[in-house]
């Protein structure tokens, strides 16, 4: 049996929203422009997790007009999407490869990011005219080829030595934005490593957000921003806003001194308050940490949240002729993304990633 398909409108799905994330698609072109102008490299733009949880397909589309080298993502389903949409560009997988993948690998003709020998004689013997990239461990104890273990960078030359495929070299910092000293060790390890192995690939590179907004130091042939792009500050560079989380006022009452509010009654007035219900939970993004310390923006004014965050809703104190209907702003408006991740104790990155697959991302 053949059943119908249902599609709807942006229209429509606005007007049902009980939660949704307005992404300005300009702000993240316009942040990443000024990574490209700083660092004076071509960019591989990471957009893993979805960009970040601001939707892939759309962004990857936006930034096209910048002409980057490729995109960078986590996952083989990552790169296949983006290759059902019509990407082109090469796709990095920054997941270390393992040997069960490299089918898929070809099919979708992802570029792998290899950091051990086993998976290199894999790669090699499956497709050996398919570009890769050799990571290097200068730090983060992660992944890749140790930059101490002369042994296997010494294998890993004589292996790509005899291969025409060995197309990039990279690193990631652990502490760009934080300490100079250790990104300057990380980059004369990293340095070290590529001479031990020997031939030197087309393309080097290893500066995120932080290392690439730093200028050219360290920017090497591609540079690989990722939080900049998706309005997280770094350091003192501070992105044009991209992301605001909305929620509808899905219910107003009025709660008196001492009566509880939300889950484990955690919290209680000390006076009549009004307390609005927000369409929206920790299954959408709002994470639980922010019960009690969190506030959103409603009605123009800066509203604590009050009590428990729940799984579909949360509760806030509402300002004076608050009404069902009314729109409150989790982040990206007077409370900013950073300042929102800073009260739920984590990081921008975070709180973009959490954002639920239930709430609509509108694009301007």
């Amino acid at each position: 049996m053949i059943r119908a398909v249902v599609t709807h409108s942006s229209a429509d799905v606005d007007a049902v929203a009980r939660a949704w994330v307005d992404v300005d698609l300009a702000a993240i072109v316009a942040n990443a422009r000024r990574v490209a102008e700083v660092s004076g490299a071509r960019l591989l733009p990471m957009v893993k997790a979805n960009a970040y949880g601001l939707g892939a397909v759309s962004v990857v589309r936006a930034l096209e007009p910048l002409n980057p080298w490729g995109y960078g993502v986590a996952t083989i389903e990552e790169g296949r999407e983006l290759r059902s949409a019509g990407i082109g560009r090469p796709l990095v997988v920054f997941t270390p490869v393992l040997p069960g993948w490299i089918d898929a690998l070809r099919r979708y003709d992802l570029t792998p990011l290899i950091g051990d020998l086993p998976a290199l004689h894999a790669w090699l013997a499956a497709a050996p005219g398919h570009p890769f990239h050799i990571g290097i461990d200068t730090g983060m104890a992660r992944a890749g080829f140790p930059h101490l273990d002369r042994a296997a960078l010494d294998a890993v030359g004589e292996l790509v030595r005899r291969s025409r495929a060995y197309a990039g070299v990279c690193t990631h910092f652990h502490s760009a934005d934080t300490d100079p000293a250790a990104t300057a060790l990380q980059w004369e390890r990293f340095q070290a490593a590529i001479a031990a192995i020997g031939p030197r690939p087309p393309l080097i590179h290893a500066a995120n957000s932080a290392a690439a907004l730093a200028g050219q130091r360290y920017a090497g042939d591609l540079v690989r921003p990722g939080i900049f792009l998706y309005g997280g500050a770094v350091g003192k560079h501070v992105p044009n806003p991209v992301a605001a989380l909305r929620a509808r006022v899905v219910a107003v009452r009025t709660v008196l001194p001492g009566e509880s509010v939300s889950y484990g009654a955690t919290w209680r007035p000390d006076k009549p308050v009004t307390i609005a219900t927000l369409g929206i939970g920790y299954a959408d993004g709002v994470l639980r940490s922010l019960s009690g310390r969190g506030v959103v923006e409603l009605g123009g004014n800066r509203v604590p949240i009050c009590g428990r965050v729940t799984m579909d809703m949360t509760l806030a104190a509402a300002p004076a002729g608050a009404a069902a209907g009314d729109v409150a702003t989790v982040f990206g408006g007077v409370v900013t993304l950073d300042e929102q991740a800073a009260s739920a104790g984590t990081i921008a990155y975070e709180l973009l990633t959490a954002i639920g697959p239930r709430v609509h991302r509108r694009y301007h």
